[in-house]
């Protein structure tokens, strides 16, 4: 079962389109969302290797605060707003019974927030990266390499998924990585109606075929259907696309089988994904 997920949030504007990714899967799951604020510290921001007048450092100190507190009240006012608006029960008092949500705040920089609490998570939603403006792209790699967890990618959309989880597709391949994306994502697979599994034929042999996971989701007590596609095009674009034409409304799927560093440089399977995805992707290192 899903009962928590983690939404960390800064201030940057994506916070209230990943969290209504969050609620639907919340909905659809009666999970918990708890919404973490990374205040940043004065320290951070002082200049490294420089030093700083006394009376310099004062000053950033208190602007840092006021600025921190400025940007928490505002984003509570928002919560307060979003939440009524997404139907989320923030009064503490039903969690486990329905959708609900709680706002935290926490000092240090988002990277090291969402490494310590995502540990404890069952599911942390982060906002798809934005590449043209070099945004997101650190929020996602510590999510995906330091918490353990599988995270959910929500991309920009004008109108948020109104029901997340309940058809889901699963790009397989065989490897450690979707082996292990299917072993943290099992709760989402057991509260799914439709299950897809996408192939293109590529596997590492016997034991680890479309087939043989077909049989072991069937020891679970979950069904699902094999759709195999050409891997004559580029095989991220084609698990978009055919997810896209089954009618999934999220794709589960292992990511950086080859070094983050190397995808990003010359291109891979889940940069593909990462760069251009418009639907929900849960994805697991």
């Amino acid at each position: 079962m899903i009962r928590k997920i983690l939404v960390p949030v800064r201030g940057d504007g994506k916070g209230d389109n990943v969290l209504a990714h969050a609620a639907a899967l919340a909905h659809h799951h009666t999970a918990h969302i708890e919404v973490v604020h990374c205040r940043p510290r004065a320290q951070d921001l002082m200049p490294f290797g420089v030093h700083v007048p006394e009376f310099m450092r004062r000053q950033i100190v208190e602007q840092s605060y006021a600025v921190a507190d400025q940007e928490e009240a505002g984003l509570r006012a928002e919560l307060e707003v979003l939440t009524s608006k997404l139907d989320l029960d923030a009064t503490g008092e039903n969690i486990g019974k329905v959708a609900t949500v709680s706002f935290t705040e926490e000092a240090g920089r988002q990277v090291d927030v969402i490494k310590k609490r995502g540990r404890l998570a069952d599911i942390i939603a982060v906002a798809k990266p934005d590449r043209d403006r070099n945004l997101g792209h650190n929020t996602l790699k510590a999510a995906l390499f330091h918490s353990g967890r599988p995270v959910l990618m929500c991309p920009l959309t004008d109108t948020p998924p109104q029901v997340l989880g309940a058809n889901v597709a699963i790009a397989w391949n065989g490897s450690a990585e979707a082996a292990r994306a299917l072993s943290q994502c099992k709760s989402v697979l057991r509260g799914a109606q439709k299950i897809w599994i996408l192939s293109n034929g590529s596997d590492f042999g016997t034991g680890t075929t479309v087939e043989d996971l077909s049989s072991y989701l069937g020891l679970h007590g979950i069904e699902a259907e094999v759709k195999t596609f050409s891997s004559k095009k580029k095989v991220g674009t084609e698990l978009l696309r055919v997810s896209a034409d089954l009618g999934a409304d999220m794709l589960v799927m292992g990511a950086y089988s080859e070094s983050h560093e190397r995808e990003t440089v010359f291109g891979g399977n889940t940069q593909t994904i990462v760069d251009t995805a418009k639907m929900a992707v849960l994805l697991n290192h």
